[in-house]
């Protein structure tokens, strides 16, 4: 569904991504893991299109989009649920996510509803508190909105950018529980977090990211195995799925 290839990336003359080359295939979860400044967020923002790369390619579906704009990416069926949740704070809740669905304005006033129907499935909550200004809720509901936000442009690659920052454990607990309820849905997702073990354990595969390159990939259950990957990312790890 998504290949990169090659892919540098940065800020003006600052160059964070340097060689970049991974891939997701439909249905799988895969995990990035690494430390601070490792270039995670610049490659997620780059595949959105925030982002314009300096060399490399990414393809999606088939399609060349390096130099995309966001919106067509979004419609292209490509969506991000950005670090720090960012919903806009002085709309209500059911603004937030109308605004998600922008993409699909061709579907009409039906085809929002009916993705405003899928959304309030997942979070029940959220149809609750429809008439709540976004910016007045718990840090957990407001990572419940990203994620919604960004359902109702029905992507079929979700792109999540550490969706337990700043969370307590019960929160953070419940976001990765909808992770797997998304992915037992069969939604393609690729993940950074900065849990690295519960990432890895709810992933079908991973990388690691070291100052813009990948240093290791593999499969969930080999970085969890891998003595480098365990010392450095992998240290005593309270906030788990399966507690």
């Amino acid at each position: 569904m998504l290949r990169i290839l090659n892919l540098e990336a940065g800020y003006e003359t600052l160059r964070v991504l340097k060689g970049i080359s991974l891939h997701v295939s439909p249905g799988e979860v895969v995990a990035i893991i690494g430390a601070n400044g490792a270039g995670k967020t610049t490659l997620l923002a780059t595949v959105a299109g925030l982002i314009k790369p300096y060399a490399g390619e990414i393809i999606f579906q088939g399609r060349r989009m390096n130099r995309a704009p966001p919106e067509e990416i979004v419609a292209a069926g490509c969506s991000l649920v950005p670090e720090g949740r960012q919903v806009f704070g002085t709309l209500t809740v059911r603004e937030n996510l109308v605004l998600g669905g922008y993409a699909r304005r061709d579907e009409g006033r039906p085809g929002v509803q009916r993705a405003l129907e899928r959304v309030y499935q997942l979070f029940g909550i959220l149809r609750e508190r429809g008439h709540q200004l976004a910016g007045t809720l718990s840090g957990g509901e407001q990572q419940m909105l990203a994620i919604g936000r960004a359902l109702m442009a029905q992507p079929k690659l979700m792109m999540m950018d550490e969706p337990s920052l700043g969370l307590a454990p019960r929160a953070a607990q419940a976001i990765f529980g909808t992770i797997v309820a998304l992915k037992n849905a069969g939604m393609t997702i690729l993940l950074i977090e900065q849990n690295a073990r519960t990432a890895l354990r709810i992933a079908d595969r991973g990388y690691v990211l070291e100052t813009g390159q990948i240093v290791c990939e593999g499969t969930s259950q080999e970085l969890l195995d891998n003595h480098e990957v365990q010392r450095a990312y992998l240290g005593k790890d309270y906030r788990t799925i399966d507690e």
